[in-house]
């Protein structure tokens, strides 16, 4: 969370591979922060899929409207911890072509609770939701732990190279299966500037065998106004 009145644009492409082929995922993301505590954002994504039999082809993905309230926040001599609830309410502007987080053609709503905490050595945040998809049985109970190291001297203005670790479990209630990712990321800040890259892979996967994943690999950056 930002001052009031920021804005910050931002983008987080993924490439995904997977046992069906492999997808692009490239979101334009606007992010406004009408006061030090709330954000209001939008994500329009950009998808370009090329399943191994042979479809393939661009479009329009899930449009996303993202909303967050810090309602909880202690801040103490070099670290501070903070409370986040965040909502995030998933359109069916994409093609059904069955892609959790790139594109479903089906409504989704995110409602979950992040926990962060930080100071200048180390970071931890936690992030636990549920993304209900009333048309489907696609239901998934969500658990993020991440950490963060940064590798230089706290300075002003910021000028930092940050390694990220995360885990996310996903469980999907209605199917019984189960899903752990693992990321490793790097994230160089400098000013108002910031961009990263991280690959991700799974470490189980109890899923369909068309849905398993081989691996993610992310490559974003972010400007604040």
């Amino acid at each position: 969370m930002l001052g009031a009145n920021s804005w910050v644009i931002k983008t987080l492409t993924e490439i995904r591979n997977t046992a069906a082929g492999s997808f692009v995922k490239a979101p334009l993301m606007i992010h406004y922060l009408p006061t030090s505590n709330t954000l209001i954002g939008i994500h329009v994504p950009f998808v370009n899929y090329n399943f191994d039999d042979g479809v393939r082809n661009q479009s329009l993905g899930d449009i996303e409207l993202l909303a967050k309230y810090q309602f909880y926040r202690k801040d103490e001599m070099g670290k501070t911890f903070r409370l986040v609830a965040k909502s995030l309410q998933t359109f069916p502007t994409g093609k059904p072509l069955g892609l959790e987080g790139i594109s479903t053609g089906d409504y989704q709503s995110y409602l979950g609770i992040v926990a962060g905490y930080e100071s200048i050595k180390f970071g931890i945040s936690n992030e636990l939701g549920y993304n209900l998809q009333p048309y489907n049985d696609l239901d998934e109970l969500r658990y993020k732990l991440g950490f963060g190291l940064p590798l230089l001297k706290s300075t002003y203005p910021v000028k930092q190279v940050n390694l990220y670790f995360e885990y996310q479990n996903s469980w999907f209630t209605s199917l019984k299966e189960y899903l752990l990712l693992y990321a490793q990321g790097i994230q160089y800040a400098k000013g108002r500037l910031t961009v990263e890259a991280a690959v991700q892979f799974p470490l189980v996967q109890t899923i369909s065998d068309e849905e398993e994943r081989n691996f993610s690999l992310f490559l974003g950056s972010r400007y604040i106004f």
